[in-house]
């Protein structure tokens, strides 16, 4: 299975206009574009019903205390989790391509609502879902493709990793409101084959400028 990013290089970095937040001179960091990038694929295997593409952020610090704090640094040494910013199932085999955009083109304060797509796929809430919880201004159930938004403290370069699935079944058996992991869980045992394309990114003006 071939499978390609038409907006960046895997490997590489990932541009402000595909981000969730980009640097400002004067507040450290403001909302960005947050296009979703564009993909293209083909040669899927014998028996693939539908397509699933996951991105997460496997450099997001485990300790909150420090993030964003002026005078404060996040220390690249610091234990990691992941950070699901994409969950989107059951894309038809007839799809040879995602254009970049397509699914996403801002950031939707409250979050974009609807989990079905005009690509007769679903897609699941993101970890922003989570971590706005608590934020009276931005709650909500973020669906879709949510950029990158790293610490601008952080002395790590975050990375954000895009795997594509190819599936055994044309249904997963998640509702409309599942998460990254519980998509992950549900494709068990029903993988014909992967692919990943990964891409950089960091809010740190000191590791931008190196």
């Amino acid at each position: 299975m071939k499978f390609e990013c038409v907006s960046f290089t895997d490997g590489g970095v990932i541009p402000d206009r595909y981000a969730f937040c980009k640097p400002d001179p004067a507040s450290k960091i403001t909302l960005s574009e947050n296009f979703n990038p564009g993909f293209r694929w083909s040669e899927l295997p014998a028996g693939t019903k539908t397509l699933a593409l996951i991105c997460h952020d496997s450099d997001v610090p485990t300790d909150p205390c420090r993030v964003n704090q002026e005078g404060k640094t996040i220390p690249a040494s610091l234990p990691r989790a992941d950070f699901f910013h994409w969950a989107l199932i059951e894309m038809p085999t007839n799809r040879t391509r995602l254009e970049e955009g397509d699914l996403s083109r801002q950031v939707v304060t409250g979050g974009k609502s609807d989990s079905y797509t005009n690509q007769g796929a679903r897609q699941g809430i993101n970890d922003y879902t989570g971590w706005f919880a608590g934020d009276d201004a931005m709650k909500g159930d973020y669906h879709g493709y949510d950029g990158p938004c790293p610490p601008w403290n952080d002395e790590l370069v975050h990375h954000y990793h895009f795997t594509l699935y190819a599936l055994d079944v044309s249904e997963l058996s998640v509702d409309d409101r599942f998460t990254g992991p519980e998509a992950l869980a549900a494709m068990e045992g029903h993988v014909l084959a992967s692919a990943r394309i990964t891409g950089t990114y960091t809010l740190n003006p000191k590791l931008r400028a190196g």
